[in-house]
């Protein structure tokens, strides 16, 4: 048996932060995880993703690559390769990993991990043979979470595929249903009709990108329809079969009827990891396929935690994000040695959507600050009026500014077009130093840059704006 202060479950983004801010605390630290360092994200999730969303950009750059005077005779492409690239970036990112946990002195478990009514852990390989056993004070369960699937409806990675599936592809399908329009429906469409796929996005509530204000949702359906993407909203998807060797969709709502395609992506948000992990038998409390735990993520039972996708707080739930994790991870080993961390505000997380154009948000939108009986300003720039988008030819989109008319403070920032994902940064920063409308204007920004966007967003809200 082996003996550790902390012990992390998983090592995905939430896991793997844990145990190195662990480590630089002084804790003895171990990792237990079943397959790759990194976990989905780093594997199967964000970071290979976005290398796939970089080739379909640069896919439609030259697509219109003579708008910018620039002459190619012949543009094609090598999908495997594409494919091929994004797994090498995936990999790195795993060597990364290793050589952080081996930096940090942090043992690492390779292993499927269970509690035992004591609470100790045993570690099984993959043909379910004990091989290690772990007692720790303090474990942390962060094993994540998978694609969520239409009851009666089973993955299979050929014909109905999960984000994982659709990512590893070698080919291109003709025809693509998408059911689901949150950030890895949107990502997908975008990918997939960068290469020629037809595209279908199916999507149940009033607006695609749900979580969204609805101007920016409206800025990115205009945007996909342009590009040839065929979206319908309050439309249910009643089942999928596959027959022939092609998908039939049917849904219900505004439209109705049976889609034909060649693959369908179930893209419906996920449920926690927290099946076959002895939690029960040591008595945690879980909450709607998730782990309850507290403010601190602490569980119902004592040295025992969970941080990431696999754990509620409450019944208003959280975004599943990978910087939700990591912040959730560093929150909770310095609450575990003493140290002063506060609370995360989880209304201070920013939400960032990688096709094109980007969308990135953080705060209250429109509708729910007026919900919330906030008397509102609002203020707006689109991206046409930029100098620097003109030049770069990116002109799609706008800065959206929600301020409480009261104070003037930042309720809620809404970024649709390019680099959206990077610019959010600043109105993270503001929003959670309280930062006003006032703040903004009278900061001084480059020119010419996007990020001047942001300040005559602001200065519109007052009546200040200058280039609109």
């Amino acid at each position: 048996m082996q003996e550790f202060d902390v012990t992390v479950i998983g090592s995905g983004p939430g896991g793997y932060t844990a145990a190195i801010r662990a480590a630089q605390l002084g804790f003895k630290t171990a990792i237990i995880e079943r397959d790759k360092l990194g976990g989905v994200c780093l594997n199967w999730g964000c970071i290979p993703t976005k290398a796939l969303l970089k080739s379909a950009e640069m896919m439609n750059k030259v697509n219109h690559i003579g708008d910018y005077g620039i002459k190619v005779e012949a543009v094609g492409f090598d999908f495997p390769k594409i494919i091929q690239r994004s797994r090498k970036v995936a990999e790195a990112s795993e060597k990364g990993v290793a050589f952080l946990m081996k930096k940090n002195k942090i043992t690492i478990i390779q292993g499927t991990a269970e509690f035992r009514d004591d609470k100790t852990i045993s570690v099984k390989d993959k043909d379910g043979k004990e091989i290690d056993t772990v007692k720790s004070a303090h474990t942390i369960v962060a094993t994540g979470a998978r694609a969520k699937s239409i009851p009666g409806i089973t993955f299979d990675e050929k014909k109905i595929l999960s984000a994982t599936g659709a990512m590893l592809r070698q080919e291109v399908p003709a025809k693509m249903t998408i059911v689901g329009s949150g950030a890895i429906g949107m990502e997908f469409a975008y990918f997939y009709r960068a290469f020629g796929t037809d595209v279908t996005v199916i999507e149940m509530l009033p607006k695609i990108l749900p979580v969204e204000d609805r101007e920016i949702s409206d800025v990115v359906a205009r945007e996909f329809k342009k590009s040839g993407i065929k979206i319908h909203i309050e439309t249910k998807t009643e089942s999928v079969e596959v027959k022939d060797g092609k998908v039939f969709t049917k849904v219900s709502g505004k439209l109705n009827e049976t889609l034909e395609s060649d693959v369908v992506l179930l893209a419906i948000g996920v449920t926690g990891n927290i099946e076959n992990l002895g939690l029960e038998g040591i008595g945690v409390e879980l909450y709607r396929n998730g782990i309850k735990v507290d403010k601190d993520y602490k569980t119902n039972v004592e040295g025992v935690y969970a941080i990431g996708d696999c754990a509620l707080i409450d019944e208003r739930g959280k975004p599943w994000l990978a910087h939700v994790a990591s912040g959730e991870a560093v929150n909770c080993i310095e609450k575990i040695k003493g140290i002063h961390a506060g609370d995360i505000d989880y209304n201070m997380i920013p939400g960032c959507t990688y096709c094109q154009p980007q969308i990135a948000s953080v705060g209250l939108t429109e509708e729910k600050a007026i919900a919330a009986g906030y008397k509102v300003k609002i203020g707006k720039f689109p991206f046409s009026a930029n100098g620097k988008s003109r030049a770069a030819g990116e002109t799609a989109g706008l800065v959206k500014l929600i301020f409480n008319e009261e104070y003037g403070e930042l309720l809620g920032a809404h970024i649709a077009g390019a680099e959206a994902t990077e610019l959010i940064g600043e109105l993270v920063m503001t929003k959670s130093l309280e930062g006003t409308a006032e703040s903004l204007i009278k900061t001084i920004h480059a020119h010419p840059t996007l990020s001047e966007s942001i300040m005559e967003a602001a200065g519109t809200a007052y009546g200040e704006g200058i280039n609109i």
